[in-house]
């Protein structure tokens, strides 16, 4: 796949900076928050892909990442990426700004970029928080993503007493988080983005009902 124009391309993963931020987030993600992973991830070792998960808290993507050994280029809301304590945090770890008023397109290259690079993107396809235990719909730029590109979608899980707090309390007050990963999605041909959102989806509440079996 030949490489969208756009903003310049994420940090090669290999970053000495990069290293020791994921082994502080090891520590402060599955030890202070006490994150419990109930079935192993299933990123492999190289190439391209996007993980998909449901979206509960701001902590969301810390926990995700202490359990992957690949480092994963998150998109995310701006709001956050420009938050000041964070911003130098979510550049070291090539993090990509989307704006959540329309659709961004830059940011869409960028992480087109970053998949052509064979990066691992990571995506919040309800494109929200949730409200209570049940998923939001699905936006369909995960399929277009996943479509475009030619590469597998790996679904995960995510739930745990931070639901529902700010950002500042889940991130300072210690949590309880459980975290399960589903089988890759291959997407074949050309496929309607519609029923391909239906069926990622589809694979993600799969995996909320085999989490909240064993939490609750």
């Amino acid at each position: 796949m030949s490489s969208p124009i756009g903003r310049s391309s994420p940090r090669p993963e290999n970053r000495f900076d990069c290293r020791l931020l994921r082994a502080v987030n090891v520590i402060f993600s599955r030890i202070y928050h006490n994150t419990r992973i109930l079935t192993p991830q299933p990123l492999p070792r190289n190439g391209p892909g996007i993980l998909i998960a449901n979206h509960i808290s701001g902590l969301d993507p810390l926990l995700i990442q202490s359990v992957c050994s690949r480092l994963i280029v998150w998109m995310m809301a701006r709001e956050y990426y420009e938050i000041p304590q964070l911003n130098g945090i979510f550049r070291a770890i090539s993090a990509i700004p989307v704006d959540r008023s329309g659709r961004d397109m830059p940011a869409m290259r960028s992480a087109l970029r970053a998949l052509d690079s064979g990066r691992i993107l990571g995506i919040f396809p309800e494109g929200k928080i949730e409200p209570n235990h049940d998923l939001l719909p699905f936006q369909t730029g995960v399929a277009l993503m996943a479509s475009r590109a030619g590469v597998p979608i790996y679904p995960a899980y995510l739930d745990g007493i931070q639901r529902n707090l700010s950002m500042k309390e889940a991130y300072l007050y210690r949590q309880r988080a459980a975290l399960a990963f589903g089988r890759p999605i291959v997407l074949a041909g050309r496929p309607d983005l519609e029923q391909a959102t239906n069926q990622i989806q589809q694979a993600v509440e799969n995996l909320r009902q085999f989490v909240r079996s064993r939490i609750l």
